[in-house]
């Protein structure tokens, strides 16, 4: 194999990792808490789109459950968003795991 044709794989590697992200940023994710009472949306790199909040968990004397069911439903949707990340990625690299790759999700 001569560095011409690594030259170009490399490239199109590049290419293929530039579309996942694009694809990804293009994707959302749903976490949640307490049953479904909060939902934050994220998109496929983990960007926080919206979060929902049932009004029976909008009780001034509950704020510290309702800041704790926003934070484990924000965890959970970015959870959810590396995950896929980690997928869309094995697919391009064929399910090996190259170093500094895994990072870009």
């Amino acid at each position: 194999m001569d560095l011409n044709s690594i030259m170009q794989q490399a490239k199109g590697m590049q290419e293929k990792m530039a579309k996942i992200q694009q694809d990804l940023a293009q994707k959302t994710i749903t976490g949640s808490s307490g049953g479904g009472m909060v939902t934050v949306t994220v998109n496929g790199q983990g960007d926080v789109l919206s979060i929902s909040i049932e009004n029976a968990v909008i009780d001034p004397a509950e704020q510290e459950m309702l800041q704790d069911l926003i934070v484990a439903a924000t965890n959970d949707g970015i959870r959810k968003a590396k995950e896929l990340g980690k997928q869309e990625m094995a697919q391009l690299t064929g399910g090996l795991n190259i170093p500094g790759l895994s990072n870009l999700t």
